[in-house]
């Protein structure tokens, strides 16, 4: 069976675990957007807060203190932090969910058609599920492209990535999340963004579609869009090997613009919900420009990425590996995109994203980061460190499975840990919950 055979075959092993569930605060932000603009054709919130309120007031309460109790200064409106992109791409299942319902209740049935019940759920869910595997299928198929990587090769590192990152656990134990669809716009970006580095070549037009990918995932995750350095960096590459000024700069300029064009759409929700033409400004004065959380946001005992995903060592060593291969331009792209995403994320105040499971900002490197693994698997390969490659990234998958255990099943403290426990089963784990 080739690799592409064996991760579908996986993906389909794995859908019994997908969870149609909403449940908390940055669920229920994005699933508003969508049922409010559906049904209620307008952007305002509150009734969406109520409802997801009401199924569970005592562990929503912190929920209702910062979404139903206050509002935006400027419109009044109910808050909401939340970029649209992913209400936008589960907007075809949601509606097919609809169309559904209708036709049960056509028929008699008694699903109610509000656009909250389980049909609506479930298709949010695992719309969520099958972006995050498209997005798995764009990097196997990308890195199968950029040569010198075996089916094998790539189906490993695609594995690893998988089920070795809290992208396993945010395709199926959470999927109301944003992160899964990041994974399928960064996957689209950096995939199209190899041919450019494939060919040494681009037209406007491939320009443009780079930015609308970019742009595409912007409106999933707003910080998404620092991944155009990666094209970007290539159109910088080709000016200084042929000499050329003119055509990548109206490259970058059309890429650049149409980037704006397709975030048009959060553009004006953000000035829908509070009054300006950018985020909130409960959400910006939490930013520190100069990152001051840039290395513990990797190594922090508690909540560092390294710590939660030991994995992306060899990843990030892979990457580094690169930088002396041929295509030195496409592995500096790679790598500064990630160091963006570190640099970003160490300007919140919130960097330690507590109360979640693992670095859940860096899900949508994966794409990324699997040029770095899969580098390094192709250099175990060629050095005979095959079994020494093998073990690591078995132990790195263990580590994150056995991570999702205890937090899945609260035996750890999720807000104020010192270090993960792991835990091989929920038996192996003693001490009360915290």
């Amino acid at each position: 069976m080739r690799g592409r055979g064996i991760l579908i075959a996986l993906f389909v092993l794995t859908l019994p675990l997908v969870t149609p569930k909403i449940r908390g605060a940055d669920e229920i932000e994005y699933f508003s957007y969508l049922r409010s603009l559906v049904f209620d054709h307008d952007l305002e919130f509150g009734d969406e807060y109520q409802h997801f309120y009401d199924q569970d007031r005592s562990g929503l309460a912190g929920f209702k203190t910062t979404f139903l109790d206050l509002r935006e200064p400027q419109t009044g409106r109910h808050i909401n932090f939340a970029p649209l992109g992913a209400g936008l791409l589960w907007a075809p299942f949601f509606l097919l969910a609809h169309g559904g319902v209708l036709l049960l209740r056509a028929v008699g049935g008694g699903v109610a058609a509000d656009g909250y019940s389980k049909p609506y759920v479930a298709a949010v869910c695992y719309a969520s599920a099958l972006y995050g595997f498209g997005g798995l299928l764009l990097t196997h198929a990308a890195l199968r492209r950029w040569g010198g990587v075996t089916d094998l090769q790539a189906t490993v590192s695609v594995v690893a990535l998988w089920f070795g990152t809290p992208l396993f656990y945010y395709m199926t134990i959470a999927p109301g999340f944003s992160h899964a669809t990041s994974v399928f716009t960064i996957g689209a970006l950096v995939y199209l963004s190899l041919r450019v580095a494939e060919r040494g070549s681009y037209g406007l037009g491939e320009a443009a579609l780079l930015g609308a990918a970019g742009g595409l995932a912007a409106l999933v995750r707003e910080q998404d869009l620092l991944y155009l350095v990666i094209p970007g960096l290539l159109f910088a590459a080709h000016a200084g090997a042929r000499r050329e000024v003119v055509r990548p700069v109206l490259a970058l300029l059309t890429m650049g613009a149409t980037a704006v064009l397709t975030f048009v759409p959060q553009l004006l929700a953000y000035h829908g919900v509070n009054g300006a033409w950018g985020p909130s400004k409960m959400v910006t004065r939490k930013m520190t420009w100069t990152s001051p959380h840039f290395f513990a946001v990797l190594l922090d005992p508690g909540h560092g990425l390294l710590i939660w995903t030991p994995l992306l060592l060899l990843a990030i060593a892979g990457l580094l590996l690169a930088l002396g291969a041929k295509r030195r331009a496409w592995a500096w792209g790679l790598l500064l995109a990630f160091g963006l995403q570190v640099w970003i994320n160490g300007c919140l105040e919130s960097w330690t994203q507590a109360g979640a499971f693992g670095s859940r900002r860096f899900v949508s490197a994966t794409p990324v980061l699997a040029f770095g693994l899969a580098t390094l698997v192709v250099f175990a390969g060629r050095h005979r460190m095959r079994m020494g490659t093998v073990l690591a990234l078995t132990v790195s998958v263990w580590w994150n499975l056995s991570l999702m255990v205890q937090f899945g099943l609260r035996l750890m403290d999720r807000q104020g840990m010192t270090w993960p426990r792991v835990a091989i089963s929920a038996a192996a784990v003693r001490g009360p919950d915290r």
